[in-house]
């Protein structure tokens, strides 16, 4: 009897209704406070300044952003990665701007390469876990994956400080370097682009771009096939290689660049994809492989916020 009241209880746990219904099922039974409300902020009327009070958790002296905020790397220690995620809430909630901003550009500046820009990780003490793919040395070169998405929240949101100078031009060279990019230097760079300020050069490097994305393959445009990796016969060195892309990873919005890549036939195949990807529990799918428990349960929530987001821009029904 216990045994088959257990499993009814079970039965009863699944979420029912319309995908944002069984989101946030899913949001509120798994995700962390930041993402839940961030999740109320969005879909809920929420209050914004809920958002930035979450968020003053993962804050830390040295004004850079650390306790895993981005789930793939753990420990206290601030990192250049956790601030493109910061401020990626703070464009959110429109506060990436005034002092906060101030301070983090205080950071980028006191961690940044002989280049002017950011390591993809900094050093941290023994004993602070990160996802396999990032490297384990004590001193990293500037790297477009983590440097583009810095520049362009900050571009994006009119800032000017004189750190963005020559990181801007850090990230002008690197995307006019690309000849075969991995898939999130590819998106790095869209990031980059899709807010740097000279609009024409901007758009000539994102067609160009582009062209790489499709022509090596880097993008699943049937996504029911499955995705690849890519024509370059190498280990990801920043992300989970196994994880395909597909049109709506790099067309986020109508309004990004990467949105001329793809035919409309090619954006609405992949959104039918993303939207038929809700999992019977409410939440979007982890497409890597875990490395770990705790940053399997805490991405899934980020990638449900951000698939509805997705849908809601290109006027899917998620209510």
């Amino acid at each position: 009897m216990a045994g088959h009241a257990a499993g009814r209880d079970k039965t009863a746990e699944r979420p029912v209704g319309s995908a944002l219904e069984r989101a946030g099922h899913f949001v509120w039974l798994t995700a962390r406070v930041l993402e839940q409300r961030r999740f109320a902020l969005h879909f809920l009327d929420g209050d914004a300044d809920a958002v930035e009070t979450a968020l003053l958790a993962y804050h830390n002296d040295d004004d850079g952003y650390g306790h895993a905020l981005d789930p793939d790397l753990r420990g206290p220690s601030s990192q250049p990665l956790h601030a493109a995620h910061a401020l990626r809430l703070l464009d959110e909630t429109g506060r990436c701007s005034g002092q906060r901003v101030e301070r983090l550009c205080r950071y980028l500046t006191a961690v940044s390469t002989a280049d002017g820009a950011l390591p993809t990780v900094s050093p941290t003490p023994p004993g602070h876990p990160r996802a396999p793919w990032f490297p384990a040395t004590d001193r990293s070169p500037g790297s477009l994956l983590a440097t583009g998405p810095v520049v362009g929240a900050l571009h994006a949101n009119g800032v000017w400080h004189a750190w963005l100078f020559r990181a801007t031009d850090f990230c002008w060279a690197a995307v006019d370097a690309l000849e075969k990019p991995h898939p999130g230097e590819a998106l790095a760079a869209l990031t980059f682009l899709d807010s740097a300020p000279d609009r024409a050069r901007a758009e000539a490097a994102a067609a160009r771009l582009g062209r790489l994305v499709r022509d090596q393959h880097l993008v699943a445009l049937d996504p029911e096939r499955g995705g690849t990796r890519g024509t370059r016969d190498v280990d990801a060195p920043w992300e989970g290689a196994d994880e395909a892309r597909f049109a709506y990873d790099f067309a986020r919005s109508p309004e990004s660049l990467a949105r001329r890549w793809f035919s409309d036939a090619e954006i609405d195949r992949s959104l039918d994809f993303l939207e038929h990807a809700q999992q019977p529990d409410g939440g979007w799918p982890l497409r890597r492989r875990p490395w770990a428990p705790a940053p399997r349960l805490e991405w899934r929530p980020i990638l449900t916020i951000e698939s509805l987001l997705t849908l809601r821009a290109y006027g899917r029904p998620v209510t």
